[in-house]
Formats: C-alpha cells, structure tokens, sequence
C-alpha cells in the first residue's frame, strides 16, 4: 500500500511518477523499495489518469456508503445485508486493482 500512497503523493506534488521518484519517497519515509514492485506500480499506472481513477473510486465509496447509512435507520433482512457486503468488497477489490 505504501507503493500506492508514494505514487499518489507525487502525482499530488505534480512530479512525474517514475521509478526513481517512487523510490526516493518510499526511502524518505524509511522504507526499503523492492525493485520489481516500484516497476509493477510505475507499469501499471502508466497511462492512467490518476484524478479520473481518484474520482471514480470516490463516487464508488459514496455509492457503498449511501446504502450503509440507510441500512442503520431501517432494519434490512440478513440476505439483503449480505448483498451489501458483497458489492463493498467489490469496490476495494476495484479500486487495488487500478493501482496495480
């Protein structure tokens, strides 16, 4: 994960996000880089545009919460519940999924 967040703090700063960017991040913050994993991230978000997926995974996590929160005010029947579980799940899964 903290692959991610250097990735997300350059992208943030306005740097370029390349191997050697998130390496010099990841060792301020006292954290050995593995090689292969800061290539797999760097491959893997080459292309992408970071703000849309930021969003995208915002409105997602809204979309998960708002059905939460009303979850709480009425009383739902397990299987629905269970459904619910199901689709939060989904969401994390999409959102480790777009940064590799």
């Amino acid at each position: 994960m903290e692959y991610v967040y250097a990735a997300m703090l350059l992208h943030k700063a306005g740097k370029k996000v390349d191997d050697a960017s998130v390496k010099k991040v990841l060792e301020a913050a006292g954290i050995k880089a593995d090689e292969s994993r800061v290539k797999a991230l760097v491959a893997a978000l080459d292309g992408v545009d970071i703000d849309k997926a930021i969003e995208k995974a915002s409105v997602a996590q809204v979309a998960v919460a708002a059905p939460a929160a009303h979850a709480e005010a009425k009383p739902e029947k397990k299987a629905e519940k269970k459904e619910e579980k199901v689709s939060e799940e989904q969401a994390a899964a999409g959102l480790g999924s777009l940064f590799g």
